[in-house]
This record gives C-alpha cells, structure tokens and sequence, in this order.
C-alpha cells in the first residue's frame, strides 16, 4: 500500500549501510563473550541438569528415553532463556548470519506476503540461517520487521507452532549490527509492528551499540529523529541547529508555524509511534530536557504532542510527591533555573551577546511547553477525531483553538501545497 508521506533519509540509514550489501565475514562474538571471567550466570548457556548416567539396572533402550527426555528439558530451558533474556551483542555467529543472505531470495517473498504457511514450510524443510541455538535468528525476525510481516513476527514470537520445533524469536536480542527489533519497528513508523513486540515483552529502554551503529539511541530517538525529517518540516523548518540561520529564525511564528504542521492528518501515524515508545521509555522527562537544552525545538515539539498525555498525567513525570506537578511544570523549571544560572556566568557584554541565540532557543521552547500544556489536549482531540480533514480545515481549526487560548498565531502561509507524498523507501538488497 502506498503511503502518503515521504522522509528525507533516515536515522537508521544514517546509524549503517551494512544492510545494502552481504556483510563482511567477522570472528565469530558469541560464544568468546558467552561467559565471563568470574562465571557469572549467562542466559545464553544457563543452568542444566546433568545427563543423566545409565543405572545398572537399567536396560539400554530405557536408558536412551531417559536421555531423550533429559535432552527435551534441557533444550527447552535453553530455548526459553535464549527467548526472553536481553543479549547484547548478537549472539549469533556471523556464519549463520552469512547463510541468511544467501537463503534471501527464497525468504523475502515469504515475508513480503507476509505468508505463515510458506514460513513455516520453509523453517520445516530448510530453515538456514533462520534458526540456530534453539531461537529464530535475530537477522531474520529483524527482516520481518523490515517487510512489516505482522503474522509471521507473531508465530516466530509466539514459538507455538510445530514446525518451529520450541524455536522463536527473542524481541530484545540485539543484531549483528547494533540495534534492536523496536529500533527497526520505529524507524518503519509500524505501529502495529512495535505493539506486537511491546506485548512480547520487548523493553523500549534498550539503546544502540557498537561500531557500526550511532551509540545510546533509544527507539524513542529513532522515531523522534526521524519525524523531523518529513518532508513537511523540512520545506517549512529549519529543524536542525547547524542550519546557520536557525537561532534567528526560532521565533514565536515560528513556534506556530510548527504546531500547524504537527497537526496536519498526514503527521499522525509519526506522532502515534512516537507516543507509544514515550509510554514506555523511563525517564521521559529527562529525554525532552536534553532536547530542550540542546536547542533542538522541532523534537522537542514531536515529542511534546506526542507523549502530553503521559508527561500531564503520567505518575513518572510526577516530581516531590506533588501530584499538581506536571512534567510540563518540571521542564519549564528547568529552563528557568538553567537560564538564570547562564545569565549569572555571563556577566560581561560579549558573554551576554554570545548567549543571546542561546537564550532565544530556549524562550521558544519555553513558549511552546506553554502552547501544548494548555492547548495541547484540546487540539489532540480534534486532531484524532478528523483524521481526514483538509490542510485548509486543519490548518483554520488549530489557530482558532490557540486562540481560545489566548496564543496569538501569526496566521503565516504554510507552504503544503505542491509536496509529493509518498514513502521514500530503502531498498535493502540481499546478496
């Protein structure tokens, strides 16, 4: 189905490009990190009963069941610890990852129709690179997520089925290439995709590592970081800070302008992903803070609409045990305290000059912490309940909202008209 939006790159394009290609033949990492120095438990090899040893009163064909039916506990103690610990790195050793670009072109068209038979056919009659150690391979149920098969994430999740033989997949085992299922589902914007995988337990506190990965990235910065790149923001934005021009023009039309946009019908699946990783994500408060003294107002915006239902209401946002402290009071508290403490070490007129760009960023951001604490849930409801409105609707209705509010839109033309829509998609070639 065609979507109707376009992106401008990625995060995750940017994090690497080894899915382009084959990757290069590495050492194996799993099992020279599998268990450490002071033989500290290892979900990878946990804890077994030994094989038993043959009675002597016991025959041999009696003997060879009791150790088909120690080898069915053991296998299954190890499938489910491999199924439901974090791992960090890939487990896997890179031959068998190896092998699952070589089995691609029988793979993606199963996954491309999303087909539960054929999958199962194949992981029955074949099944390389796609299982190893008793689990589904993270590379494989990673490119699930890339071809958004929701019923076959879910039997590999589930592990039920026969043909599986105890093998599934594990939502929080970290890939080859330094990210996690909830990584890939954020950056697809799939929401159906990141439900599955949070009702499986996947954790959205996980973050990017390795060298082949910008490092410390939740889910929530994939989907957050990749909203601003939407063709709408950038034609009508600056939304990056080494846009030379971009502490100029931060200003309160601009703050508006930006809020417009947010609200428009084709932003909502952006802000609906975005919003299911916030609910998840602790200290929630403390990722729009960094934003904010950052000066990266456009994230600070998606994350704001996106997540204003948790961050006013949500009991982790709460501060002091006082329950009329909202995360919204807490940020512009800190804005505050950090402001004075700037002013207070720039006493001197060119301190004073070089931290006036500065100063103006965060008095915008401040502003727009106000527009959506008051404003925001008002103008959340109608954006939910017209999904199919017009820009010109869209556009009329949330100045008019801002301005029951006493907020003041400056009523600029917002440039929508002539933007192609459509998903710029990455082709990721298996070779």
């Amino acid at each position: 189905m065609e979507q109707n939006f376009m992106l401008k790159g990625s995060v995750m394009e940017t994090m690497h490009r080894k899915k382009e290609m084959k990757p290069a033949s590495r050492e194996e990492n799993g099992e020279a990190k599998a268990r450490s120095a002071n033989n500290e438990f290892d979900p990878w090899h946990p804890s077994c009963e030994p094989r038993p040893s043959k009675p002597a009163d016991l025959d041999f064909d009696s003997y060879l069941d009791l150790v088909s039916e120690w080898k069915k506990r053991t296998d299954a103690i190890i499938a489910t610890s491999r199924a439901t610990h974090v791992f960090i790195p890939d487990r896997i050793p890179q031959h068998v990852n190896d092998t699952f670009y070589n089995v691609c072109q029988h793979v993606l068209p199963i996954l491309r129709k999303d087909s539960v038979p054929r999958f199962l056919r194949f992981f029955k009659e074949d099944g390389r690179g796609v299982r190893w150690g008793h689990i589904i391979t993270a590379e494989a149920f990673n490119h699930m997520i890339v071809q958004n098969a929701l019923r076959c994430a879910k039997v590999a999740l589930v592990g039920q089925a026969v043909e599986l033989r105890g093998h599934r997949a594990n939502p929080n085992c970290m890939n080859q290439y330094g990210y996690f299922p909830l990584h890939e589902a954020a950056e697809r914007f799939s929401v159906d995709m990141i439900k599955l995988l949070l009702n499986h337990g996947a954790k959205a506190n996980l973050r990017t590592a390795g060298i082949e990965v910008v490092e410390g990235l939740l889910p929530l910065h994939v989907a957050v970081e990749n909203t601003c790149l939407h063709k709408y923001l950038e034609d009508n934005l600056f939304p990056t800070v080494y846009h030379p021009d971009y502490p100029t023009k931060v200003d309160d039309n601009y703050i508006y302008k930006l809020i417009h946009l947010l609200c428009l019908p084709e932003m909502k699946m952006f802000l609906d992903t975005t919003r299911l990783l916030a609910e998840k994500t602790d200290n929630l408060l403390d990722e729009i803070w960094n934003y904010v003294k950052d000066g990266k107002v456009v994230q600070t915006a998606v994350l704001l609409m996106a997540a204003q239902k948790h961050i006013r209401g949500g009991s982790s946002c709460k501060r002091n045990g006082d329950p009329k402290l909202d995360g919204f009071t807490t940020i512009i508290n800190r804005i505050r305290h950090s402001m004075n403490a700037e002013l207070e070490m720039s006493q001197n007129e060119e301190k004073l000059k070089q931290l006036q760009s500065k100063l103006k960023v965060m008095l915008s951001s401040w502003l727009l912490i106000d527009i959506i604490s008051q404003a925001g849930e008002t103008i959340g409801d109608y954006t939910q309940d017209h999904p199919e409105a017009s820009h010109a609707e869209v556009l009329e209705h949330v100045s008019s909202i801002l301005e029951s509010y006493g907020f003041n839109p400056t009523g600029q033309d917002i440039d929508i008209k002539n933007l192609e829509l459509g998903w710029n998609e990455r082709n990721y070639r298996c070779t």
